[in-house]
């Protein structure tokens, strides 16, 4: 069977390096943006520079018409799905809650909750067995704020993780009788430039100390996690939360 993977939020970062291994591993990838096209389309350009197919897809994951469209364009271009890795994310300018508007919570609740909810509704209707198909892997990256709270930064962002573990959880156990696995990895402090969105550029270097290993993680350890909950050594694993944080 053809293993087509998407992967929500995939043009940098996480996302980015899990795209990169998925197609090494012979996996069709689409690779999903909102704005950045240019570096969409330049690591598609990568993946099948090295002989491995990949399209690119715009298409706002925390929007239902978005996302019904895309999947619609995985299916047409490269067949049924048979992983999701949720992981479009946005982290917003540090504060307290006692400054944080509405607005600013919608909008955090809309990316990182709504759109790992509406993905895995669409993934779901098509890999279920008992909707008629061949079974499949979710795998949601939540994130260590889920446990450290995110307190006088952005508890909005940590409490939009903690929604994601409970969703991991509770779609695990629903869709297991389908054939489908549902995980989640939290990573810690890592090198991508969500901090940035943050106000902080360098809080991975500046919290690494903190670390119990010391140092800040790359990308492609959580890229790794998340292939090994994709793949078949994990084939009796679902509803696991698997922390990428260097023991924080």
């Amino acid at each position: 069977m053809k293993e087509v993977i998407l992967i929500t939020g995939s043009s940098r970062g996480i996302g980015a390096a899990t795209a990169l291994l998925a197609a090494r591993q012979g996996y069709a990838v689409c690779i999903n943006y909102v704005r950045d096209k240019e570096a969409a389309d330049a690591l598609c350009a990568r993946i099948r520079e090295e002989g491995f197919e990949a399209i690119a897809v715009q298409a706002d994951a925390g929007e239902e018409a978005d996302v019904e469209r895309l999947f619609r364009e995985v299916d047409a271009r490269l067949g049924t799905i048979t992983a999701l890795v949720n992981n479009v994310g946005v982290l917003e300018q540090k504060c307290k809650l006692v400054d944080m508007s509405v607005q600013r919570v919608e909008r955090v609740l809309r990316s990182n909750v709504i759109s790992y909810f509406l993905c895995s509704q669409q993934a779901v209707r098509r890999m279920s067995t008992a909707m008629g198909g061949q079974g499949g892997r979710i795998v949601n990256v939540s994130s260590a704020a889920a446990r450290l709270g995110g307190s006088a930064e952005y508890i909005d962002y940590a409490a939009s993780k903690g929604a994601i573990d409970t969703l991991t959880i509770g779609l695990a156990k629903e869709v297991a009788p389908d054939g489908i696995r549902v995980n989640g990895v939290r990573p810690g402090l890592i090198y991508t430039e969500i901090h940035a969105s943050g106000g902080e550029a360098g809080r991975v270097d500046r919290l690494a100390a903190g670390v119990p290993m010391q140092r800040g993680g790359q990308p492609e350890e959580v890229a790794d996690a998340i292939m090994y909950l994709l793949g078949p050594a994990a084939s009796y694993v679902t509803g696991v939360l698997l922390d990428v944080s260097g023991g924080r």
